[in-house]
Formats: structure tokens, C-alpha cells, sequence
């Protein structure tokens, strides 16, 4: 899959951390906000007809739970490797999108990270970051 670019917002699954509480364990059962994981909008037949990133234009490859990626902030080019453990986000509700650092810019949100994750990359305050996606 070649990089794509696009923009990553986090979400909370599993045990109490950070600003989470307890919730539910994702998709594929191992979701854990304290761990480097992401929810995938391709995982599954039934995950692609919720997320539909389709209606955006993204032809998002079907990747299963434990896939991982690396996701790269162009904000700071730092980068965080992470692990499918959910699906989402509903990339549908957000086309176009826009999320930038001064000039560098992510449309379409195609990846939500578990807070471990986007604090590896980003501060959870800003909610969403432009980004590149590679297997």
C-alpha cells in the first residue's frame, strides 16, 4: 500500500487511561487506550459498510485486526508504528475535512489512534493531525 495522506483524530477503547475511562474493547476484542493501536475503516466487510471512505474518494485497503501501520505527523515528522484493533472512524461524516499545520494539510480523516498513540505523535488537544498512513 502506498502512503496515504489524509488526517488522524484518537479515540478511547478499553481500560481507564489518560482521559478515557473503562470502555469497550473495540472491534477486535484487544482495543486498550494505553496501548500503540488504531481503528481502520477497512477492517472488515461490515466495518467498510459503516465507514465508507469510499464516499470521499479514499480506496483504503481492506487491512484485518493486528495489521500495522505507521502513521507520520506532518506536523513534526514524528511517527508512531500501531497496531488494528477497532474499526472507524466513520470517515463519511468528515469528507473534506481539513486538518493543517501552516501549509501541510490532511483531508479526510482515515485513521483514529488510541491517546497512547496520538501522544506519541501530536498533543491530545489538537484533536486531529494531517498525516501519512504506510503498511
Amino acid at each position: 500500500m502506498a502512503p496515504s495522506t489524509g488526517s488522524t483524530s484518537w479515540f478511547c477503547c478499553g481500560s481507564a487511561w489518560g482521559p478515557c475511562g473503562s470502555t469497550g474493547k473495540g472491534s477486535c476484542g484487544t482495543c486498550n487506550s494505553a496501548s500503540m493501536q488504531c481503528a481502520w475503516p477497512n477492517a472488515s466487510d461490515a466495518c467498510y459498510a459503516i465507514t465508507r471512505p469510499d464516499k470521499c474518494g479514499k480506496d483504503l485497503a481492506r487491512r484485518t485486526c493486528g495489521h500495522q501501520f505507521t502513521i507520520t505527523s506532518l506536523c513534526n515528522n514524528k511517527a508512531v508504528r500501531v497496531k488494528i484493533a477497532d474499526c472507524g472512524p466513520q470517515t463519511d461524516l468528515w469528507c473534506g475535512e481539513k486538518s493543517c499545520c501552516g501549509s501541510k494539510c490532511g483531508t479526510n480523516r482515515i485513521m483514529d489512534l488510541t491517546p497512547a498513540a496520538f501522544s506519541a505523535i501530536g498533543s491530545l488537544s489538537a484533536g486531529r493531525l494531517p498525516c501519512t498512513v504506510a503498511s
